[in-house]
């Protein structure tokens, strides 16, 4: 017996009317808000600078405030970008509000906006403001500038760095003067080797010569980890004569001398650039040429000098002293740097002052 199946009355009734609906004339996007009614509220940026990232803003400079990814609803949304501020203690706190307000407006909605740049001017802020940040509806800090009284001066320096500052045994050496080189001894570190002499034969001699010295063989480079093995060669006393070619010597790994030592010492060595600043004076950038002995190196520096009016100070190695280790070029500073700031200095100004031009060779007049 065959079985029909029967479809329910009521869901051929519900899929006519949604294939009437659909077949509706006027039909198009829903609308944005029910009824036509708009409704207001807050949108949010997820990133903001200040300044372009400048580490010092000058007051006399105009701030610009950088919002970026903007989310605003859609494009038609957007009403307004409110920078609101307020102090704490001696900071200036930037909180900006993106305003927006829905209504029925079809128009492109973009994840996040375009970046928007505000300018404005800080000569009339109060004295007692020393920092701008800005921060986004969560309270997130998204950048922070320091607000500075003063002027930027940019100089550079040429300074001749002798080749004693090579001779670690002649270390602490500085160069006289302000700015200076300074190079100073941090530590020493003691070494011991083992290597075994290695007998060599020589299988085709070139000269025979009565007269000849033991030619030893000894490594570029040592190990500590490794025996090196030091063939022991000979060659004519006589450099007119050569005793055997160098791609006919043999070696016999079996004729091995005993185990001997050979010392070494580490020199640990720092090297900085060294100025007397005027006080509560910033190095605000800092760059050289490569290091030179026996030549003069370059250094290109700009320096932060506050007015009257400055309330902050620095941040120098001292207040009117700054110390840069040249190995990665950063500012020393007491919280930082394992050396003391007093110790560093003592050395400078204990430290032997070296040549400071290229020695001339002369001759005695007879």
């Amino acid at each position: 017996m065959k079985r029909v199946a029967l479809i329910p009355f009521y869901l051929l009734f519900a899929l006519a009317s949604f294939l009437v609906s659909c077949a509706q004339d006027g039909d198009g996007p829903l609308p944005v808000m029910p009824n036509g009614e708009s409704v207001e509220g807050d949108g949010y940026f997820l990133g903001a600078t200040l300044d372009s990232g400048k580490t010092i803003h000058l007051i006399s400079d105009t701030l610009f405030v950088t919002l970026s990814k903007i989310w605003s609803f859609s494009n038609c949304s957007l009403t307004s970008i409110d920078l609101d501020y307020s102090f704490d203690d001696s900071v200036l706190v930037f909180s900006p509000k993106v305003k927006i307000k829905v209504n029925t407006d079809d128009c492109p909605s973009p994840m996040y906006r375009p970046d928007s740049t505000f300018t404005m001017l800080t000569d009339e802020i109060s004295e007692k403001i020393t920092k701008i940040v800005v921060k986004n509806d969560v309270d997130s800090l998204l950048d922070s500038i320091m607000l500075r009284r003063g002027k930027l001066e940019l100089d550079t320096f040429r300074i001749f760095v002798d080749s004693a500052f090579t001779e670690p045994e002649k270390l602490p050496l500085r160069t006289k003067d302000s700015p200076s080189i300074l190079r100073m001894l941090d530590s020493l570190t003691p070494q011991k080797f083992y290597w075994r002499t290695l007998r060599a034969n020589c299988t085709m001699r070139v000269d025979i010569c009565n007269d000849v010295v033991a030619d030893t063989v000894y490594p570029t480079s040592w190990k500590a980890s490794d025996t090196a093995l030091v063939p022991v060669r000979y060659a004519c006393a006589s450099s007119d004569s050569t005793y055997c070619l160098d791609s006919k010597w043999e070696y016999d790994s079996t004729a091995l001398g005993k185990v001997m030592e050979r010392l070494d010492t580490v020199w640990h060595t720092s090297t900085y650039y060294i100025e007397d600043i005027p006080k509560c004076a910033m190095v605000n950038g800092f760059s050289r040429t490569a290091f030179y002995y026996g030549g003069k190196m370059t250094f290109l520096r700009e320096l932060f000098v506050p007015d009257e009016s400055e309330r902050s100070c620095g941040p120098a190695t001292k207040k009117d002293w700054v110390a840069i280790n040249l190995a990665t070029d950063s500012l020393v500073v007491e919280s930082e740097d394992k050396i003391s700031v007093d110790s560093l200095y003592k050395v400078w100004k204990s430290a032997t002052v070296a040549n400071d031009t290229l020695k001339a060779d002369s001759t005695e007049s007879k």
